[in-house]
């Protein structure tokens, strides 16, 4: 069954920026084709998330189902205007609902990765099954803070950490999608990372000592 959705999910068509961003319009509009593309496009997003969690197959396809739930809820949210890329902004919403469920079933352990540099992951931002509602507060104020943090870095930038970082995709597949050399998306990356811990040092400095 896995197999099989992962198999259609390889047919799914990556939108271009400038074509996302069109159908984010529409969408403000009401256009309900529109909402459907875009919902389709990110599917991927939702597979790699419940895949991270690293389950059997019935409870990450269970997964899969709350997190096109968290999909759908984060459309309902989303600004485009602000400047944020939705594959961030959806990803909290989306781990958020995979979580919920495994908070109800008790099902497994969280294996998340993901590295920006820091010593922060995202993995660190999120939070696990065992955790308290405290905790559960400081790592989604922790998300948030993250999430603005990529929102205000330059648009490539931006591209590349989110595709490197949340969309796992690679150096040369992120040259090709924004037309820069492969140096140049190295370059980027590095000035991203650099950033993003300047904007986010004096908050982990204050949140590790509460």
């Amino acid at each position: 069954m896995l197999q099989g959705y992962l198999e259609e999910l390889r047919k799914t068509k990556l939108l271009e920026p400038a074509e996302e961003y069109a159908l984010w319009e529409r969408v403000a509009q009401g256009d309900l084709g529109a909402h459907q593309k875009l919902m389709t496009a990110y599917q991927p997003l939702v597979f790699k998330l419940a895949m991270s969690f690293m389950l059997p197959e019935s409870d990450t396809m269970e997964l899969i189902q709350e997190g096109m739930v968290g999909l759908l809820e984060a459309a309902e949210n989303y600004d485009y205007t602000r400047g944020v890329a939705f594959s961030v902004f959806a990803s909290f919403r989306i781990k958020g609902s995979m979580l919920d469920y495994l908070k109800k079933s008790n099902s497994g352990n969280l294996y998340l990765e993901g590295d920006l540099g820091s010593g922060l992951t995202l993995g660190e931002t999120l939070a696990s099954v065992q955790a308290s509602p405290t905790e559960l507060a400081e790592r989604q104020l922790l998300q948030e803070k993250v999430a603005q943090a990529l929102g205000r870095l330059p648009e490539k930038e931006q591209q590349v950490i989110t595709g490197m970082y949340l969309e796992d995709k690679t150096a040369q597949s992120m040259a090709k999608a924004i037309d820069v050399s492969l140096g140049h998306v190295y370059h980027l990356q590095k000035k991203g990372v650099r950033r993003i811990r300047g904007m986010l040092s004096r908050f982990i400095h204050d949140f590790n000592k509460s």
